[in-house]
């Protein structure tokens, strides 16, 4: 079993920047498909970006491609998610996951507790 922290949210401005950690506990990253999704006020929970075990191959959700980049250390058993242009609609907590390859919550099995984003105006 991997246990996920993620770091890295806070308050930030409109057009501001941050980077989201998550660095993993228990069994290495390397055997894990990585994912962040993130969950707004009174929305449910959705997909934002995937990153394969080497860190070769990932997908963005169309919402933040182009800003939005994830990539791993798998040496520093750490997933990143940087955000760069952020938006007012980018506010909600983030969640990292692990898993299987996939783009919805069911095929990942591993999650943090998440950490808060929230962009003013």
């Amino acid at each position: 079993q991997v246990q996920l922290h993620e770091s890295g949210g806070g308050l930030v401005q409109d057009g501001g920047s941050l980077r989201l950690s998550c660095a993993a506990s228990g069994r290495t990253l390397s055997m894990y498909v990585m994912g962040w999704f993130r969950q707004a006020p009174g929305k449910e929970r959705e997909f934002v970006a995937v990153i394969d075990r080497t860190g070769t191959y990932a997908v963005s959700a169309d919402s933040v491609q182009g800003r939005f980049t994830i990539s791993r250390d798998n040496a520093e058993n750490t997933v990143y998610l940087q955000m760069n242009s952020l938006k007012l609609e980018d506010t909600a907590v983030y969640y990292c996951a692990a898993g299987g390859w996939g783009l919805v919550e069911s095929a990942f099995d591993y999650w943090g507790q998440g950490t808060q984003v929230t962009v003013s105006s």
